[in-house]
């Protein structure tokens, strides 16, 4: 068992089955040694996304349980990029996440609530973790999730 194994039992973390796109486009591109996650969801292991993970950031879903969401997101692209290279000891560096907020007017502090992801992340990889980051609050998401989250990765 490599490292990221190790830590992801560590954590408590097994990778979901890595959904599938629902429109016309791929889960993941890889150029060179650039690895491009497309926006993932907080879908649970069984590929649906729990009530409390749909609705607006300071409406109906509080901060933390978006911040959970997101970190959710974030184990749902691990899954995604172990599906695209087959081990994530490849992983060299996550460079980039992008976190999209699903918010109430008037709520602004999506940075706390991107944290999940950018949290769960490091926590993984612990260095290689460690990433620029976008977050935008938005109006509405597919599904009317609360969070998505993208990704660009280098690897080996």
């Amino acid at each position: 068992m490599n490292a990221i194994n190790t830590r992801l039992a560590e954590l408590g973390i097994t990778l979901p089955t890595p959904a599938t796109p629902v429109a016309n486009y791929v889960s993941f591109v890889q150029s060179g040694s650039m690895l491009v996650i497309s926006g993932q969801l907080p879908l649970g292991s069984d590929g649906t996304l729990a009530e409390q993970h749909k609705g607006k950031v300071g409406g109906n879903v509080t901060p933390e349980v978006a911040a959970e969401a997101a970190r959710l997101a974030a184990i749902n692209i691990l899954a995604q990029a172990q599906a695209a290279v087959g081990d994530l000891s490849r992983i060299v560096r996550i460079v980039r996440l992008g976190g999209f907020i699903n918010t109430a007017p008037g709520f602004t502090a999506v940075a706390p609530v991107m944290n999940g992801a950018s949290d769960l992340v490091v926590a993984v990889l612990g260095d290689a973790g460690r990433h620029a980051r976008s977050t935008v609050g938005v109006a509405e998401l597919p599904l009317g999730a609360a969070v998505e989250v993208e990704a660009m990765i280098e690897i080996a």
